[in-house]
């Protein structure tokens, strides 16, 4: 991990959580300032708990709360969307774009996680745009190709350090109990800062990448110490307060 760029640790928690789970967005507030010293802590709940959450963790100040989608329009006739806008106005600090996911249950291309991407930054929010390959890319040989292509298309000019966050998230690790390996990540990141470095030059030496590839509290401290891995995005370990902070103590 870069000493100098300051872990992100977000929880992503997917079609997860009802009110009853404000019991443990509390216990990881209370948790919080054990590994604060470590690490930045991100919580996206569902959008129904966004403003709830908001408002529980204003007065800690030590987790923040972000969407896990936003339409590309400020607001309109988008039944069933939520922009931006809203999810700032509603709390939100960040707002994840170009889950695998959302590429895969609802068709979204690159171009669209840019223009969401660009409505993030809009409202203020820090943008986590994630880019990934499937397990038939793996098994052709064709990550880095994926990584490339994806980068360049979901990534809009202007990225800064301050703005944009990117998650490598495989798709073959995403529920299947699948890990990339610890030398893995170290390619995939070493290539992701590399294409960063070389577009956006000194902002994309200090733009956080985080490992989206199934970390958990088994895994966290040897994921979180290979090189260019500047935090994780969480998705089933994220649900429960000991994981989560158990992975965000572990950061080197």
């Amino acid at each position: 991990m870069s000493s100098t760029l300051r872990p992100l640790i977000a929880g992503n928690w997917k079609m997860n959580g009802l009110r009853a789970s404000m019991s443990e967005f509390e216990a990881m507030i209370a948790g919080a300032p054990g590994v604060t010293g470590k690490a930045d802590l991100l919580v996206c709940p569902p959008a129904t708990l966004i403003a709830a959450f908001a408002a529980k963790a204003s007065g800690s100040k030590s987790v923040a709360i972000g969407g896990q989608d936003c339409h590309p329009k400020p607001s309109g006739a988008h039944t069933g969307d939520i922009s931006a806008e809203m999810l700032a106005d509603a709390g939100a600090s960040a707002v994840i774009v170009g889950h695998s996911e959302r590429r895969a249950d609802h068709g979204e291309s690159d171009h669209l996680v840019r223009q969401k991407a660009e409505a993030a930054w809009r409202a203020g929010l820090t943008a986590i745009v994630c880019i990934g390959e499937t397990q038939t890319q793996r098994d052709a040989a064709q990550t880095l190709d994926i990584c490339r292509s994806q980068l360049q298309g979901s990534l809009p000019e202007g990225a800064r350090a301050g703005n944009l966050v990117v998650a490598y998230e495989p798709i073959w690790a995403i529920g299947t109990g699948l890990t990339p390996t610890a030398k893995d990540v170290e390619q995939i990141h070493q290539f992701i800062r590399q294409t960063l470095s070389a577009r956006f030059k000194d902002e994309g030496v200090g733009m956080r990448i985080l490992d989206g590839g199934s970390v958990k509290p088994s895994n966290a401290r040897e994921l979180l110490g290979v090189a260019n891995v500047n935090g994780a995005l969480i998705g089933g370990a994220s649900l429960k307060a000991s994981d989560f902070l158990a992975i965000a103590a572990d950061c080197p």
